[in-house]
């Protein structure tokens, strides 16, 4: 009985550790990132002082009413703290209120995912393909304008461009 509580008892424990592995913080215009999310161990040899790691989501239930396909999604936009990380030596609010960014803009491309989808009239067949179709579009025109931030902003050094794209951000999810 001891040996099977023992297994019990890890079996528990690993399940909670997996868990919370995968916890993720939803967008919430409300909800500033602090450091304290940033939860990730900093690589090795890493010169970045941060990195934000976000991403888009969706879920969908399909049903035919009538002869015609009624599909509704959920699209949401999650921070994920534990592959997210910063060095605390290297960060100011300068630095966070970037990263912050980086997950609005993740949200900005959640909602034109939600957009298109919501207004493309699938077919019964393919629709998980066309679906998943949509989403890599969008998820690549995302990494692109994420990478474009980057670029411009030189990574939050030039502070007359990180300005100019809070701004452009803000008025977005407006």
């Amino acid at each position: 009985m001891d040996v099977l509580r023992f297994f019990i008892l890890i079996f528990f424990s690993v399940s909670i550790l997996s868990a919370q592995d995968y916890t993720t913080i939803l967008w919430d215009s409300n909800n500033k990132l602090t450091w304290e999310n940033f939860k990730g161990k900093i690589p090795l040899h890493s010169r970045a002082a941060a990195t934000t790691a976000s991403g888009v989501t969706y879920k969908y239930s399909a049903q035919r009413i009538r002869g015609e396909l009624n599909v509704s999604f959920i699209v949401s936009a999650y921070f994920y703290p534990k592959k997210s990380w910063y060095n605390p030596s290297l960060c100011d609010s300068l630095i966070l209120s970037h990263e912050q960014l980086h997950f609005d803009i993740s949200e900005l491309y959640a909602r034109k995912l939600k957009r298109k989808l919501d207004a493309t009239t699938f077919t019964h067949g393919s629709l998980k393909k066309e679906v998943k179709s949509i989403y890599n579009v969008v998820m690549a025109e995302l990494n692109s304008y994420q990478n474009l931030y980057d670029k411009e902003t030189n990574f939050s050094r030039d502070l007359e461009e990180q300005l100019r794209w809070n701004k452009k951000i803000r008025e977005a999810l407006k």
